[in-house]
């Protein structure tokens, strides 16, 4: 249970399966962050019908993360496919630092550009429901919130 993790939504629970053989530093900011309570209340600021919802910055602008270093890319080969949680990031390839974001449909034009470090395996019709944004760039007016999240050995 030390590498799943829970978001806990309004509408429930989601479960994912983090994945520290693909990339493990990633997985272990994830950790971190998640333990210092990091994402707790954060929105989904980024959210695009048919493609992903992303969510990890404090600001909810999409232009925030953490005070810790950025990290450098662990490129794999794996799958940008319906579930996938992977770090988002700027235009340099080690830039992620705290924002991520859930695949609703295949996005495998992603796959070896973005780390993937985690699969939803239970929950993701709530990831579905989670309230989309406008235009283009799925800015999301009034967005969700993960209430908490939170290592699952962790957990209450």
């Amino acid at each position: 249970m030390e590498n799943t993790l829970y978001i806990d939504l309004e509408s429930g629970r989601v479960t994912i399966e983090m994945r520290p053989d693909l990339a493990p530093n990633h997985v272990a900011r994830i950790k971190e962050l998640a333990r210092d309570g990091f994402y707790d209340g954060v929105v989904f600021h980024r959210v695009i019908d048919g493609f992903m919802a992303q969510t990890g910055d404090p600001t909810g602008t999409g232009t925030g993360g953490s005070d810790k270093p950025d990290l450098d890319a662990e490129f794999s080969d794996a799958n940008h496919g319906r579930g996938a949680v992977s770090m988002a990031r700027a235009q340099s390839p080690n830039s992620a630092n705290s924002q991520f974001f859930i695949v609703f449909d295949d996005a495998s034009f992603l796959d070896g550009q973005y780390t993937v470090w985690g699969q939803v395996t239970e929950g993701m019709e709530l990831v579905d429901g989670i309230k989309r944004g406008e235009g283009s760039s799925g800015t999301v007016q009034n967005p969700d919130r993960m209430i908490k999240v939170q290592v699952a050995t962790d957990a209450q």
